[in-house]
């Protein structure tokens, strides 16, 4: 009778057990919480853009100053100005990695999700092309930099090696024409795509712009390569029209705000940015349309603590004027007061007003380039950042024709390019708008000469890549072709007396990947240094 008891007991106890345990997973999972198999991977698409085209503040600081297309007196972007250190200089160095890897790891966690799912097979492209995108800056900032195993912390590589920038660039060519070619109109399109919004003709198009980018970096190093991936993306047929340019806007009014302008905005640095002689020297020149677009005086001395900066100014032609890069506002020989022609300023500078004034140079007009301030455009508080282009492109493939590859005509594509670049600074802005008489008569009384041809492309390609906002593009494509030529800036205690030819990594990877980074320096002829450079650039 015991055991019977005893044998009835453990029957009851193991009911009660199985009762309670047979729901036991879903009873104790977060119902919140997603996983791999029902999390949209079209969300990573979106996040990876836009983290792709909030480059911040190094570009600003650094790559807009190196190349001269801005300039600044003031000490926060004298790091750039006059290739100096100060502030948080090492922040500085390590944003185009950090913002880069960043990015990259949306796009690798989207191929990951999408490897083996036939639904979403022009999305595992797009992250491919997108990895390009992104990791082509990194390796073109730095040199040698993780590619094959980037992105891949969950596969259980922390350490990922640095491989070598010839090597990035095979495997960038490689993938870019697998993804390309393998995108269909006819199969799924991305529901959260920032750029294009699903358009999987349009991506096509990019991607292979994006190779014909790719493949003209390598013109000093592998012509061959450049020629046959040139010729490619040329016959797979690159953007058509400004339609086609990659663009990712941001919005300020819910607080999506963009880092680049961000930047500016921050302690009133709107104030203390301008255009540079260099620039505005070389537009005034040939009579570009685009000064008035994208240029403007200040109503004011130009940094009175007591006046209303962030008021529209005065964009007439006539009155635009660059200030000369490597000036600052000590009071020493290298005030900007000393400077050749310093324009002054108007009213007179009132014994308030500290520092001394800028004086009437040109600045990126607020309206065009500022607009997620509210306290400057309260109406649109929109901004665009551009990526890649038609104009862009259309340069490159006239470069490529004046080599004498198969990409078409030469003076075609620089034609169309002179009237797109001038038609695209409007989709910053509407208030850039270039009025259509004026784009056609530029273009007729502009041709392609054979024998400044690449001289003309690439200095178009600057002022294209400095009225958008494009200063990483804008500094390595002046590495790559030579164009302008630059006139280094003289300065005390600089880092270096030359122009920046790359960036030094990040100091933090002495201590998150030593092995990697050892690898990377060793690359480099000249060591770690701003003067070093990387593989392509000869």
């Amino acid at each position: 009778m015991k055991k019977k008891l005893i044998y009835s007991g453990l029957c009851i106890a193991a009911s009660l057990f199985a009762g309670c345990t047979k729901d036991f997973t879903k009873i104790n999972t977060d119902p919140n919480k997603t996983s791999a198999e029902v999390f949209n991977p079209n969300f990573l698409l979106a996040q990876a853009e836009l983290n792709y085209s909030q480059t911040g503040y190094s570009q600003l600081l650094f790559q807009s100053m190196w190349s001269q297309s801005l300039a600044s007196t003031f000490g926060y972007y004298g790091n750039g100005d006059k290739y100096t250190q100060s502030g948080s200089f090492n922040d500085y160095v390590g944003r185009v990695y950090s913002e880069g890897y960043g990015a990259e790891t949306y796009a690798q966690e989207m191929k990951n999700l999408t490897a083996s799912n036939a639904a979403y097979s022009n999305l595992n492209k797009i992250g491919t092309i997108m990895k390009v995108l992104i990791l082509q800056r990194v390796t073109d900032t730095y040199g040698d930099v993780p590619y094959s195993e980037a992105g891949m912390a969950k596969q259980g590589i922390f350490f990922p090696k640095f491989d070598k920038q010839q090597d990035i660039y095979t495997a960038m060519l490689a993938d870019l024409d697998a993804a390309v070619s393998g995108l269909d109109a006819a199969k799924d399109k991305p529901t959260s795509d920032l750029i294009y919004g699903g358009d999987i003709a349009k991506w096509k198009r990019f991607g292979y712009s994006l190779m014909l980018r790719v493949a003209m970096r390598l013109t000093k190093v592998d012509a061959a390569t450049a020629q046959k991936y040139a010729e490619k993306a040329y016959a797979g047929g690159t953007m058509a029209s400004v339609d086609d340019n990659a663009k990712v806007k941001t919005d300020n009014a819910n607080g999506y705000s963009n880092s680049i302008v961000n930047a500016l905005l921050t302690t009133d640095d709107f104030r203390e940015v301008r255009w540079s002689k260099t620039l505005i020297d070389y537009m005034k020149s040939t009579t570009d349309p685009r000064v008035s677009a994208i240029a403007e005086i200040t109503t004011g001395n130009g940094k009175a603590a007591n006046e209303n900066e962030s008021l529209a100014g005065d964009n007439t032609y006539s009155k635009q004027l660059g200030m000369p890069n490597g000036y600052d506002l000590n009071g020493g020989a290298t005030d900007i007061s000393k400077a050749p022609g310093y324009p002054g300023a108007t009213p007179a500078v009132s014994a308030t007003d500290a520092p001394a004034p800028l004086g009437k140079y040109s600045r990126p007009r607020l309206q065009v380039y500022y607009t997620s301030s509210g306290s400057i455009n309260p109406v649109d508080k929109s901004t665009i950042n551009m990526l890649l282009t038609y104009g862009e492109t259309e340069l490159l493939l006239a470069e490529a024709s004046t080599r004498n590859w198969n990409t078409g005509n030469a003076a075609t594509h620089y034609a169309n390019a002179l009237a797109a670049n001038m038609k695209s600074v409007a989709q910053i802005n509407s208030a850039a708008t270039v009025d259509a008489a004026a784009i056609t008569a530029y273009v007729a009384t502009h041709p392609l000469v054979s024998a400044t041809a690449l001289q003309q492309i690439n200095m178009e390609y600057w002022v294209e890549t400095s009225t958008l906002f494009m200063f990483n593009e804008n500094w390595t494509n002046w590495r790559r072709s030579g164009f302008p030529v630059l006139t280094p800036v003289v300065y005390s205690a600089q880092f270096d007396t030359q122009i920046p030819r790359r960036v030094i990594y990040p100091i933090n990877l002495s201590s998150t990947n030593p092995k990697g980074l050892a690898s990377g320096v060793q690359s480099l002829s000249g060591g770690d240094k701003f003067s070093s450079r990387v593989w392509w650039d000869k």
